[in-house]
């Protein structure tokens, strides 16, 4: 495995978006195109996914894959960035290195929230998956 090293470039803070908790902030002003974080992932094995429904962690949880039949845990920031339909990150998924990276997807000024679009571009009449949780 590759050396990975943390982002210099954000941090978390209190979110200004309503009941979101925490959020990933910029640290310094970060240009479009440029990589945010590459953070790790942990893929979870589909006998192991039963009991995660049952727990909070499964907001937490990114699924993938053609039909989003693969789910994992992204560690570092990855899994407190918040959700915007008005996103300025995207992110896009290495299984075979086991990262995410999350890219801006326009100027992001220091102090500014990073967020990303949940759906990942998935233009869906549904509404978001942990809407519908009990």
């Amino acid at each position: 495995m590759r050396k990975l090293s943390a982002s210099d470039k954000i941090y978390v803070s209190e979110s200004k978006i309503s009941s979101a908790g925490r959020g990933v902030f910029a640290k310094c002003n970060i240009k479009k195109g440029e990589i945010i974080e590459k953070c790790p992932i942990i893929e979870i094995p589909i006998g192991d996914t039963s009991k995660l429904y049952e727990s909070f962690l499964v907001t937490y949880f990114l699924y993938f894959g053609k039909t989003k039949e693969r789910l994992c845990i992204m560690l570092g920031f990855g899994s407190i960035y918040n959700h915007s339909e008005t996103p300025n990150s995207n992110f896009k998924i290495y299984p075979k290195k086991e990262i995410v990276e999350f890219i801006a997807l326009k100027n992001i000024k220091k102090d500014e929230e990073i967020t990303f679009d949940y759906r990942h571009g998935n233009k869906i009449e549904n509404p978001l998956w942990f809407e519908n949780r009990q």
